[in-house]
């Protein structure tokens, strides 16, 4: 597939933050709302929070490493972004929805897709149940 306008989202470290410059110094950076593909430059984390606040736009997102681990990404290249875009192949993603139900009957709704986590603010025992499908 053939992507002619690339948004660019970097995270706010050093790195990403020249790999954002030297993508805008050799190529457009379309505005997200008109991109055929978002391209973000960081680590995992940073692609997880680029998925979750894009992902009502259902545009593709690429991510390349330039964060510390980065094991969910592509490698790092300036070079021929095009040809690199157009050799991919597409993955769906289908997160689950978390629903909590609070002790105070009120509830909590989230998107994972990666992880969900629980805190707790005291040292108790939490119950917990989880039903997938309504099983």
């Amino acid at each position: 597939m053939s992507y002619e306008k690339v948004a660019f989202l970097a995270d706010r470290n050093e790195n990403a933050q020249a790999a954002l410059k030297l993508h805008e110094d050799r190529y457009t950076n379309a505005p997200i709302a008109d991109a055929d593909v978002i391209v973000a430059l960081g680590g995992d984390g940073f692609m997880l929070r680029a998925m979750h606040r894009h992902m009502s736009l259902k545009k593709p997102i690429y991510g390349m490493n330039k964060g510390t681990v980065g094991f969910l990404l592509n490698s790092f290249t300036v070079e021929d972004l095009p040809a690199r875009l157009a050799r991919t192949e597409t993955a769906t993603l289908h997160p689950l929805r978390m629903k909590a139900l609070r002790e105070a009957g009120t509830e909590q709704e989230a998107i994972a897709i990666s992880e969900v986590s629980l805190l707790r603010q005291t040292r108790q025992a939490a119950k917990i149940r989880i039903s997938i499908d309504g099983r």
